[in-house]
């Protein structure tokens, strides 16, 4: 295999398996968000503060392994 193909795969698998969980993650928290808003109306505020805040760090994963793919495919 060559040194550039090589580069390239390990690129798009770390990019593929990097925004996998992420991804999950995301929509678990969305999902258990608009639930806890659908049971207590009240509190929907500090939900949505706790829920843009753990979606922040979800996404902080996936955007460490966009580092990392552009790293593979460029250096």
């Amino acid at each position: 295999m060559d040194v550039d193909a090589a580069k390239e795969l390990g690129a798009a698998l770390a990019i593929a398996l990097g925004t996998i969980g992420p991804g999950i993650g995301i929509g678990m928290i969305g999902a258990k968000a608009v639930e806890a808003m659908g049971r207590n109306p009240e509190a929907t505020g500090t939900v949505q503060t706790n829920m843009i805040l753990a979606i922040a760090f979800a996404e902080s994963l996936g955007i460490f392994a966009l580092v990392i793919s552009l790293l593979l495919k460029f250096v």
